[in-house]
């Protein structure tokens, strides 16, 4: 049976501190903080009292599920709040950002929270400005803005178009997903995904014998978790299909839940139809009852039953992808307990598979661990790697998948 290991806890994010101003745009700060998170990123959020006239700061909180930054004493726990916001930040975006609070950074005055921890960060500011034509124009405005970059602040420039005063012109807030994009650049986070269909399959299945009892794989689930939360942080649509596991699923998946290898199949097969890539995590069982007692089977009762489970073959949902795969990329696992690259080097060939993730398990080893020690099984190599996190391997076997993609 192909059984998959757990994966870490999560290793830390990076924070970016995003500045909301009191413009019509703000509500397009949602936007951009669910493009962050969709990378991975931890968004808190500071705002002036004039931003909150048009998005309040308990929408922001419930979105981010952290406290929402307005006021200089508006934390009795934190008598210097600019301060520790301030040294949260790997990056403090402010988007948008109005002429006045552009002004006021650009002349060192701190007179509210938001300008306070630009003041005190080091972080890199990136402001992505909005406003009137005219404000944007004039040439106070780009006196400051040149006085900023100077000091090496980045901009996501204005785009063009009619603004929300009627006036037609530069002025109005930038693309979301261009200062998204502006921002994972700047944080090295890379969205090479984007556009990419990736299936995964996570966990156990689960073949009931009666109501109580049933037949499964010590898994998880984990490994499979990592793969798709990684995908969906480097831009890919992702479905992951999951057996029963205790894990809250990537935010940004289309999460199918299943329970028995045959629903896992028809899943499998009805989100192959349009992904580009399968990766194969999912510890099916190899076997199942014939058929499932309608009532728990009882010790001195059903005896005879219990002694003489009669088993059939599951279907094989990786040799059934992997023989219907064409410009497709299928990826499998194999969890072995000796001969591990010989035996996965095997099922590449017999699954039809572009790779094949071999790991050795057993007692005391892999299940339940924080690291790994996998070798990626590949047509015409073997690549040994070293021992890493869940997370790191699940990094390792997209960029290997996504270059065999490429190549097809």
């Amino acid at each position: 049976m192909n059984e998959q290991t757990d994966q870490t806890a999560p290793s830390v994010r990076p924070t970016v501190l995003l500045g909301v101003t009191g413009c019509i745009a703000a509500y397009k700060s949602c936007e951009i903080l669910r493009g962050l998170q969709k990378a991975g990123v931890r968004v808190k959020v500071v705002m002036t009292e004039h931003a909150t006239e048009f998005v309040g700061p308990t929408t922001f909180r419930a979105l981010t599920h952290e406290p929402v930054a307005v006021g200089l004493f508006d934390d009795p726990s934190d008598p210097i709040h600019h301060i520790s916001l301030a040294q949260e930040a790997d990056v403090f975006l402010i988007a948008p950002c109005t002429a006045n609070v552009m002004a006021k950074i650009a002349n060192g005055i701190a007179d509210d929270l938001l300008t306070t921890t630009a003041l005190a960060t080091t972080a890199p500011l990136m402001i992505a400005p909005a406003m009137n034509v005219r404000m944007y124009e004039n040439v106070a405005t780009m006196a400051n803005r040149g006085k900023l970059e100077l000091r090496g602040v980045e901009f996501v420039d204005a785009g063009e178009g009619y603004l929300a005063c009627g006036d037609v012109g530069q002025g109005r807030l930038a693309d979301v997903q261009d200062i998204v994009n502006a921002v994972l650049a700047k944080l090295g986070i890379v969205q090479d995904l984007e556009g990419v269909r990736v299936l995964v399959t996570a966990g156990p299945t689960v073949e009931p014998i009666d109501p109580v009892r049933y037949l499964t794989n010590a898994s998880s689930g984990k490994m499979g978790y990592a793969v798709a939360e990684a995908a969906a942080r480097r831009g890919a649509e992702v479905t992951l299909v999951s057996g029963p596991v205790a894990i809250e699923p990537p935010a940004d998946a289309r999460i199918v839940r299943v329970t028995t290898a045959r629903e896992m199949m028809e899943a499998c097969e009805e989100a192959f139809h349009t992904a580009d890539i399968a990766i194969c995590a999912a510890a099916v069982s190899d076997m199942r009852p014939v058929e499932a007692a309608p009532s728990k089977l009882k010790k001195g009762a059903d005896d005879a039953l219990l002694a003489e489970i009669k088993l059939v073959e599951n279907p094989d949902i990786l040799a059934t992808l992997g023989a219907e795969k064409g410009k497709r990329t299928v990826v499998g696992f194999a969890a072995e307990t000796d001969d591990v690259v010989e035996n996965a080097r095997k099922k590449l060939e017999r699954k039809h598979a572009d790779l094949i993730v071999a790991n050795e398990v057993g007692y005391g080893k892999t299940f339940g661990k924080d690291d790994d020690t996998a070798v990626f099984v590949l047509p015409d190599e073997d690549v040994a790697l070293p021992t890493m996190t869940k997370r790191q391997l699940a990094e390792r076997i997209l960029d290997q998948a996504l270059a065999i993609h490429e190549r097809k």
